[in-house]
C-alpha cells in the first residue's frame, strides 16, 4: 500500500478498535462511553498535533482549531469538518474486526469461513467494480464501521499530512459527535461558539463521487392511548382495547406514503413501531420529505387524525407528541452562501473526480448544523453498503475522499 493507504488504514484500525456502537435507549448523550473514549484518544492525537484549543465536553463532543499559517493580512474562510464517533446498532456485534483483501480477484468474497459468511455478488454485484483494488472489509459479524470512522481517519490524516508538509492553509476547525446515528443527537450538543466557521463539510455520504447537499426535512411522533379496562364477562360497552385505536389511527394514514412506496425527494410516513396491551398502546412514526411544506403538512395529516380518533374514541386517553429532528441542508443554502459547494465542485475537478449530486433518503450531522447558520454540504467516504455486514471499501475511493479533502484545504487557504 502507499504511504497515504497506511496511515488511513492505520488510523481506521485504531479508531474502529475502540467499540463506539450508539444507543437509542440509553436516554443520554453520550449513549455509549465508548464514544467518549474515543473521543479522548482524538483529542490526545489532535494535541500531538499541535491544535489549539482541544477540548472534550461533558457530552464527548471533541472540538479542535488548526490555526491559520497564512501571512498576515490574508483573507481565507473558516472551514470546519464534522465526523461522528458512533457507529449503527444493525441487530449485529458492536465489536467491529476489520481485514482487507488485497488486490480483489472478483467473485464472491468469503468474510468468515467459520461462520459461513460471504459477501455475495448476486446481492452485491457492485464489488466486482472494483476489481485489481485493495478492499476494506468486516468479518461478517458486524457492520465495517467506514459509517463514519473512515471519514475520522480521513480528516485526521488530512490534518497530519497539512502540518508535517508545511501546507497553507486557512482556520480549520474539526468537530468529532456522537450519537449521529440516533438522531444527530451529539450535532445538538455541539458548542456553535467553539466552531465558528463560514461553512463546513461532513463526510458521510458512500460512493466515489457523492455529493448531498439536499437531506430530508425530519421528525418523529408518538401516540399514547390509554384505554378502558374490564373483564371480558362484562365488556361490552366497557371496555376501550388501545390496541384496536391504534389499529384505527394507522388505518387513517396513506399506505401509498410510506417508505416502501416512495423514492427520490418522496416523502413519508413510516410507522416504525407499536408496543401495547389491554391498558395501554403506543405508536411511533417516523415523518420526512425534501420540501418543508410537505414536511409540515404531513405533521397537520398527523395531527388531524389523532383528533378525528379522540372524536371515534372519547373514553380513550389520547396524547400525541411530536418533534423536529432535523433539517434539509439546500432549505440553509442560498445564492449568497452556495461557495461551499462550488467549492466542492472544483476540488472534484481538480481531483478527477466525476461529481454526483444525490438528493439523500435520509440526513447528516450537517443537516442540523445548517440550521444553525452553518452551510455543511456532504461528501463521499468512498464506501458502499452502510449499515450492513457486507459494508465495504475501496481503497481507491478512499484516497480521493482524502485527496477532496486537502484540495478543499488548498482552496480555501487561497482565498477561493
Amino acid at each position: 500500500m502507499t504511504n497515504v493507504r497506511e496511515e488511513l488504514f492505520e488510523r481506521f484500525l485504531r479508531y474502529a478498535a475502540v467499540t463506539s456502537q450508539s444507543d437509542a435507549k440509553a436516554g443520554k448523550v453520550p449513549s455509549t462511553e465508548g464514544q467518549r473514549k474515543l473521543a479522548e484518544l482524538l483529542a490526545d492525537e489532535c494535541r500531538e498535533l499541535g491544535l489549539a484549543d482541544v477540548q472534550v465536553s461533558e457530552f464527548a463532543v471533541m472540538t479542535a482549531r488548526l490555526p491559520s499559517n497564512l501571512p498576515v493580512g490574508a483573507k481565507a474562510p473558516k472551514v470546519g469538518w464534522c465526523a461522528h464517533l458512533d457507529t449503527v446498532d444493525a441487530g449485529l456485534s458492536p465489536d467491529i474486526h476489520p481485514q482487507v483483501i488485497r488486490g480483489y480477484a472478483g467473485g464472491d468474497i468469503c468474510l468468515n469461513a467459520e461462520k459461513d459468511l460471504w459477501l455475495r455478488t448476486a446481492e452485491h454485484p457492485e464489488v466486482e467494480r472494483y476489481i485489481g483494488d485493495d478492499l476494506l472489509v468486516s468479518d461478517g459479524t458486524s457492520v465495517l464501521g467506514a459509517d463514519n470512522k473512515s471519514a475520522v481517519a480521513n480528516i485526521m490524516t488530512a490534518l497530519s499530512i497539512v502540518i508535517r508538509e508545511g501546507r497553507p492553509h486557512g482556520d480549520i476547525y474539526v468537530a468529532f459527535v456522537p450519537d449521529e446515528e440516533i438522531g444527530l443527537l451529539g450535532a445538538k450538543k455541539l458548542d456553535i461558539s467553539r466552531f465558528p466557521v463560514d461553512f463546513a463539510y461532513t463526510i458521510d455520504s458512500c460512493e466515489l463521487g457523492e455529493i448531498v447537499w439536499q437531506t430530508f426535512n425530519a421528525g418523529g411522533a408518538r401516540l399514547d392511548i390509554r384505554g378502558v379496562t374490564a373483564h371480558p364477562m362484562s365488556a361490552k360497552g366497557v371496555l376501550v382495547n388501545p390496541i384496536l385505536v391504534a389499529h384505527d389511527f394507522i388505518d387513517m394514514l396513506d399506505r401509498s406514503e410510506t417508505p416502501e412506496c416512495t423514492e427520490g425527494t418522496e416523502g413519508f410516513i413510516w410507522v416504525n413501531g407499536i408496543t401495547g396491551g389491554p391498558a395501554k398502546c403506543s405508536v411511533s412514526l417516523k415523518i420526512r420529505d425534501h420540501n418543508l411544506a410537505g414536511y409540515r403538512a404531513k405533521k397537520a395529516r398527523i395531527m388531524a387524525a389523532a383528533e378525528m380518533l379522540r372524536e371515534k374514541h372519547p373514553r380513550a386517553g389520547i396524547e400525541l407528541t411530536m418533534s423536529d429532528t432535523y433539517g434539509n441542508i439546500a432549505d440553509a443554502i442560498g445564492p449568497e452562501n452556495r461557495a461551499c459547494i462550488d467549492l466542492l465542485h472544483r476540488a472534484f475537478e481538480a481531483e478527477g473526480v466525476t461529481p454526483r449530486e444525490i438528493a439523500m433518503r435520509g440526513g447528516t450531522d450537517g443537516s442540523y448544523i445548517s440550521t444553525r447558520g452553518i452551510p455543511s454540504p456532504n461528501y463521499f467516504t468512498g464506501a458502499h453498503n452502510f449499515h450492513s455486514s457486507c459494508e465495504f471499501m475501496p481503497f481507491s475511493s478512499w484516497e480521493k475522499s482524502l485527496a477532496v479533502t486537502l484540495r478543499l484545504i488548498a482552496l480555501t487557504a487561497a482565498g477561493d
